[in-house]
């Protein structure tokens, strides 16, 4: 099992709106256990010329319907970004990290020039 680490994420893009919007600061842990329904980074898989794709937040909707160890996931904005109705299902291991809160914006204070 992989060990368990907080993270934060940032939202670039558009979606996962309106649950998510460009600049959310994401804590995030990884090794969690997946859940249907829950929000995670996932790694999707390399564009068509083999680039890697950046890892993006998407809903865990469902294990894989074809029966393999991976998860369908699906954005929250039909208009924008891709999912597995494009890509197909995750594989597990490219499910990252479980979202657990979005941070509020109270809490992206500048560091004051005496600390950095």
């Amino acid at each position: 099992m992989t060990p368990r680490k907080l993270g934060i994420a940032m939202v670039h893009g558009r979606s996962m709106e309106p649950t998510l919007h460009e600049g959310d600061r994401l804590l995030v842990l990884y090794g969690a256990r997946r859940r249907r329904g829950c929000l995670a980074l996932v790694r999707l898989p390399d564009n068509a010329k083999g680039d890697p794709r950046p890892l993006a937040v998407k809903r865990l909707i469902r294990r894989d319907p074809e029966g393999g160890d991976g998860w369908w996931v699906e954005r929250d904005n039909p208009r924008e970004g891709l999912d597995s109705w494009a890509v197909g299902a995750i594989p597990a291991s490219g499910i990252r990290a479980r979202v657990l809160l979005r941070v509020p914006d109270r809490l992206h204070m500048p560091v004051p020039a005496r600390l950095r």
